[in-house]
């Protein structure tokens, strides 16, 4: 098991390359099962350890995997042998639920234990499992793994009564070979659902409404493997914007896609940022200024994502002003408040909601990280912290972040992996 060691107050400067979403990556792995002929090649593919185990789930199920140099991943499978995901492949990732859909469309039989993942609230598959039994699955439960059956699932209008994104992804595959059309509503609108979408219909999938709330799908008899890009990642540029921010730095955060960021980048602008965007790149200048509080609400996309609530905590914490961070979509997600308490910030949570009195400065101290996105707010605060800051358990940050060390390294971070 390793640790971060960061020695902050270094302004970040310099360049930086955002690698490929994760959450494009993962569902676009689990409908792979679904072509049934040619090989599927993805590209632009993070190095993570959810991808790595996502991969390892795949091989177990019978499917053959080559990984190239450059990350690049060939899946073929005509070798699958087995509809089965077991308890100790999956317990780490909640994105492992995403198998159930292309398997039982497919091949009409799927065994999915329930899925893990951070413990950051309740994320229940029930939504899931409802919208499958409206397409005419047999459901059951029993010793924590999902069991379902058909002989073929039918189309059918689905009303999600709360905005899921797994949920959305799940059913958008499991209609593309179903008999008849599918009409998803309250659809989520993420940009790795549309990226999904995309990916399906040049598989040949008939899918259209996607990137709104009501999506439609006319199932066809067979999918083909295809050669695709994942996008790049939203959170992860995010994250590396925040990092600027919050150091009083300057960086270009390069291969991303500005428009996926328009409320991230909003209110960087509130707290004082200069922010310049090209076509696959956005430059923060925060010319050595403390940044100015700013106030979030969290919510399903367009609106501002939870999984940059924790990273503005961080720069809320010494920010000139108090703020408010308003979390709508997880109840637990507010454990990294405790940590950064013993690094001198002020934070009082009520509810869902954390009240922020800017400081200005952290001192460094050991913590603790709790949850994948906590991790990254715990670096971005050791960043600016006085002395020396050591976060443990920071296999979270491996499961959403492409050697992040590394990556900050170039840009003029004191920071290093050390074994515990």
């Amino acid at each position: 098991m390793d640790k971060l060691i960061i020695r902050g107050g270094v302004p970040l400067n310099g360049e930086v390359s955002v690698s490929g979403a994760k959450n494009a990556v993962l569902p676009m792995l689990c409908a792979s099962v679904m072509a049934s002929d040619k090989h599927v090649i993805l590209k632009n593919i993070p190095h993570l350890h959810d991808v790595t185990t996502t991969v390892r789930l795949l091989r177990q199920m019978g499917v053959s995997v080559t990984l190239d140099d450059n990350m690049n991943i060939q899946l073929d499978p005509s070798t699958i042998k087995n509809y089965y995901a077991p308890y100790d492949l999956v317990k780490t990732m909640r994105s492992s639920i995403l198998v159930l859909g292309p398997l039982l469309s497919r091949f009409g039989s799927a065994k999915v234990s329930l899925p893990g993942g951070c413990a950051i609230g309740t994320r229940p598959v029930e939504m899931h499992l409802d919208a499958l039994t409206q397409m005419g699955a047999s459901i059951g439960i029993d010793n924590g793994y999902i069991t379902a059956s058909c002989k073929k699932l039918i189309g059918a209008e689905i009303r999600f009564s709360k905005t899921t994104v797994t949920g959305t992804e799940n059913i958008l595959m499991a209609s593309t070979l179903a008999e008849g059309k599918t009409i998803i509503s309250n659809a989520a609108r993420e940009p790795e659902v549309v990226d999904l979408a995309n990916f399906l219909n040049k598989m040949g999938a008939s899918i259209t409404g996607h990137g709104t709330d009501i999506i439609e799908v006319t199932g066809v008899e067979k999918l083909r493997g295809v050669s695709y890009s994942a996008l790049p990642d939203r959170i992860e540029t995010g994250t590396f914007l925040v990092a600027a921010a919050i150091t009083g730095g300057c960086v270009t955060v390069k291969n991303t896609i500005s428009s996926h960021v328009s409320t991230i980048i909003e209110k960087l602008k509130l707290s004082g940022a200069d922010i310049t965007l090209t076509d696959t790149s956005i430059t923060l200048d925060m010319k050595g200024k403390r940044p100015l509080a700013v106030d979030i609400e969290t919510g399903a996309y367009p609106l501002f994502p939870t999984d940059m609530q924790a990273q503005l905590t961080a720069l809320n914490t010494v920010a000139k002003g108090k703020s408010i961070i308003k979390e709508n979509i997880f109840e637990n997600r507010f454990m990294h408040v405790q940590e950064m308490t013993r690094m001198g910030a002020d934070i009082r949570v009520e509810n869902n909601c954390a009240k922020i009195s800017g400081s200005e400065k952290l001192i460094g101290a050991s913590v603790m990280a709790t949850d994948l996105r906590a991790s990254a707010s715990l670096i971005l605060a050791g960043l600016v912290a006085t002395g020396i800051t050591e976060i443990e358990r920071i296999y979270h940050i491996d499961r959403g972040y492409d050697c992040i060390e590394e990556k900050l390294q170039q840009l003029g971070a004191n920071i290093s992996r050390v074994p515990v």
